[in-house]
């Protein structure tokens, strides 16, 4: 998961060590925690892509939550993972075996802005899954473009991007003034949305839908690594506040984020995930 305003992009990846650590545990909790979401967007495709996709390729494919579920959903498929981390491909590849995938999950190291010579090898696709990815490229167009040559006439491309991070607490958390996260994310949520039907059109697709998918899952429904995930979350917006929200809310925001203290995030049994994920969904003619 990478917001459009998060700073650890696609050309993140390059630099190893603990960004990327980080970043790859973010998204493994946020595929862990909106696993039934995850679960309702697969099944779709498992309906739309037709005959069960025999090669699928993620593109940009972080630590590969995406891979597995897909897996999971197309038990015949060959997955093709491609990140330009070395370090989210070795995690997928230790998830990969330790969920019995590892011969039907192949990991690809390159850099999606260039040529994709190593991609060509292993197509062409069925189904080719680009999720919350397409915002780090240089030139979505030309990006689009090359998927569009790798999939097969016929071919799904499902492409999917967060609105922003989720939100959690009730409207009154019990610290500072009511209404805190939503003014953290008023203040942190600067950019437009992400737009991608006019330029999957450009590269040769037909779009075929535009789905929001609105999440609202309880603490029974999220599971036991909500509290963690609501952590790590509200802390990297945290990050991004300190010049502008006041400092009411900042105190507020930190005792929050303090184990220490009452209203600990990591403590809490009443938080929630609310957000919204849109797919496109758009074939090769």
């Amino acid at each position: 998961m990478s917001a459009h305003h998060d700073t650890n992009g696609h050309t993140g990846h390059e630099r190893a060590g603990g960004a990327d650590i980080a970043m790859a545990q973010l998204l493994e909790l946020d595929a862990e925690v909106l696993a039934p979401y995850l679960a309702q967007l697969t099944d779709l495709l498992s309906h739309l892509a037709g005959p069960a996709p025999a090669r699928i390729l993620d593109l940009g494919s972080g630590p590969g939550t995406g891979s597995l579920a897909l897996a999971r959903q197309f038990p015949a498929a060959q997955v093709t993972a491609a990140d330009i981390s070395a370090h989210m491909l070795h995690r997928l590849q230790k998830q990969a075996a330790a969920r019995g995938v590892a011969d039907r999950i192949s990991t690809l190291e390159a850099n999606l802005d260039e040529p994709w010579t190593k991609i060509t090898e292993k197509g062409p696709f069925d189904l080719i899954w680009a999720a919350a990815f397409l915002h780090h490229v240089a030139e979505p167009v030309g990006t689009f473009t090359q998927a569009f040559e790798q999939l097969r006439p016929g071919g799904l491309i499902a492409v999917t991007e967060m609105d922003f991070f989720p939100r959690f607490l009730p409207e009154d958390a019990g610290v500072g003034r009511p209404g805190l996260e939503a003014r953290l994310h008023h203040a942190t949520n600067t950019q437009p949305p992400h737009e991608w039907t006019g330029a999957l059109t450009r590269a040769g697709f037909v779009v075929e839908e535009r789905r929001p998918f609105g999440i609202r899952l309880d603490g029974t429904q999220a599971g036991p690594a909500l509290n963690t995930y609501a952590q790590i979350c509200l802390a990297k917006l945290r990050s991004h506040a300190t010049d502008i929200l006041d400092a009411d809310d900042l105190n507020a925001l930190d005792a929050l984020l303090d184990e220490t203290q009452p209203h600990s995030i990591t403590h809490r049994d009443d938080l929630s995930v609310r957000t919204t994920r849109t797919t496109w969904l758009a074939r090769r003619p």
